[in-house]
C-alpha cells in the first residue's frame, strides 16, 4: 500500500508536524482558537486540502473517529483564512467532475426548499416534487461509500473517509425523515425539519468540495479513476443525466485492462478461482469450460459463476482477514456494491454507527459462540 504521505507528494516534515501539534493543543483545550489560528499563520501560513486530510489522519492515535467527527466544524473554523480553497477543476466525465455536478444540482434542489419555506401557504405538492428528487442522493452517498473511499484507503485515506461517511448518514437520515413525515402530512414537523436538513446538506457540499475531492484529485491516479467510471455507472447518478464513460473506454463501454463488470466480472473471478483451485491442487489452470469435481457432481467456473450471477440474493464472501474477497453481481441488487469493494477489510464497508456490530459478529463467529447473525 502506498503511503498517504508519499502520494500526495508531502514532503516538508516539520511544517507538517508543527500544523498536527498545533491542531492537537488546540483540540486538547491547551490553546485558545485566536491563539491556535495566530500560530497557524506563524507557522504555516496556507494549507492545502490534501494537507489538511494529513493532518486529520495523523491524529488518528489521539481522538477517536466520534471526538474528531463531532469537532470537525471546529477544526474547519480554525482554519478559516488558513485552508486554500480548492477550484475543483476536473477533466469533462472524471468521476470528481460528475461529483461536482451533482453537488451543484443538489445545491440548486436546497435554494428550491428555501424558497418553499418562505412561501405564505404550505401546498405539499411542491414538496413531494423536491422529495423525488432527493430520493436519488443515495447513489450520490452510495458512489462515495462503495467507490471513492475504497480507492482512497488504498492510499491509508481511512480516517477522513469514515468520518465522512458520518456526515453522509446524517444527510441520508434527514432526507428519509423529512420524506416520511411529509407522506405522514405532519406538516409542522416537516417544515421545522427543513431548515436542518438544509444546512446538514450544504454542510456537507462544503466538506466535500474543500477537503474530499481536491484530496482525492491528488491523491488517486487516473487509470483508477478510469475503473471508478465503470462502478459509478453500475451504482447510478443523482440529479443528473448520466455521463459517458470516462478515460479509455471500448465501445461496448468496458476499460481497457480492467475487469468487465457489465458481464459480472466473470474473467476476473474464474481467474482467481482457477488460481486458488490450483494451489490446493483441485485443478491445474482449469478453463471456463473445464468441469471440477465439486461436493455432489461436476460444474465448469463458467456455470458457477452464473449460477452466483443468476441466484435471486446477494452473496459476499469475507476471508479471513476480514477483507471482502467476493460478492454476487446479480442484476437486482439489493446493496450497491462495485468492484473497488473488492479486498477493502469489511469494517470499512460500514458506517461509524454499525462498525461496533460488525465487529460483535465477526468475534462471535471466530469464537463459536454463534454462526449466523440475522438484522
Amino acid at each position: 500500500m502506498t503511503s498517504m504521505k508519499t502520494a500526495l507528494g508531502l514532503n516538508n516534515n516539520q511544517r507538517l508536524e508543527k500544523m498536527i501539534e498545533i491542531k492537537d493543543s488546540y483540540l486538547s483545550g491547551q490553546l485558545s482558537l485566536k491563539e491556535a489560528r495566530a500560530l497557524l499563520k506563524d507557522h504555516i501560513g496556507t494549507c492545502t486540502p490534501d494537507e489538511f486530510a494529513y493532518g486529520e489522519q495523523q491524529l488518528k492515535g489521539s481522538y477517536t473517529d466520534e471526538e474528531i467527527t463531532h469537532r470537525m466544524d471546529e477544526l474547519l473554523e480554525l482554519f478559516d483564512g488558513i485552508l486554500i480553497r480548492a477550484e475543483n477543476t476536473y477533466p469533462e466525465n472524471h468521476p470528481l467532475w460528475v461529483y461536482m455536478q451533482e453537488i451543484q444540482a443538489g445545491l440548486a434542489v436546497m435554494d428550491e426548499v428555501d424558497a418553499l419555506l418562505k412561501a405564505p401557504h404550505f401546498i405539499k405538492n411542491p414538496w413531494l416534487g423536491i422529495y423525488d428528487k432527493l430520493a436519488q442522493w443515495s447513489r450520490h452517498l452510495s458512489r462515495k461509500q462503495n467507490q471513492l473511499y475504497p480507492a482512497l484507503e488504498k492510499y491509508g485515506f481511512d480516517r477522513p473517509t469514515k468520518i465522512m461517511w458520518t456526515f453522509d448518514d446524517k444527510v441520508r437520515d434527514l432526507i428519509s425523515e423529512s420524506r416520511r413525515l411529509l407522506q405522514a402530512d405532519d406538516t409542522t414537523k416537516f417544515l421545522e425539519l427543513q431548515p436542518k436538513m438544509t444546512d446538514a446538506f450544504r454542510d456537507l457540499a462544503d466538506k466535500e468540495q474543500e477537503v474530499l475531492l481536491p484530496t482525492a484529485y491528488k491523491l488517486v491516479k487516473d487509470d483508477e479513476f478510469s475503473h471508478m467510471s465503470r462502478g459509478d455507472h453500475e451504482i447510478g447518478f443523482a440529479l443528473i443525466t448520466p455521463p459517458p464513460f470516462y478515460g479509455n473506454v471500448t465501445a461496448n463501454g468496458t476499460v481497457n485492462d480492467a475487469p468487465s463488470l457489465s458481464n459480472g466480472n466473470e474473467q476476473n473471478f474464474m481467474s482467481e478461482l482457477a488460481a486458488l483451485l490450483g494451489k490446493y491442487n483441485v485443478a491445474t489452470a482449469p478453463s471456463p469450460e473445464t468441469e471440477l469435481d465439486v461436493a455432489t457432481g461436476k460444474l465448469s467456473l463458467e456455470r458457477i459463476n452464473l449460477l452466483f450471477k443468476h441466484m435471486p440474493v446477494d452473496l459476499s464472501y469475507v476471508d479471513e482477514n476480514e477483507l471482502v474477497k467476493f460478492y454476487s453481481d446479480t442484476k437486482h441488487r439489493i446493496f450497491p456494491r462495485s468492484a473497488n469493494v473488492i479486498g477493502r477489510e469489511v469494517r470499512n464497508c460500514h458506517p461509524a454507527k454499525s462498525v461496533h456490530l460488525v465487529e460483535e459478529i465477526i468475534e462471535k463467529f471466530r469464537s463459536g459462540e454463534q454462526d449466523k447473525a440475522e438484522f
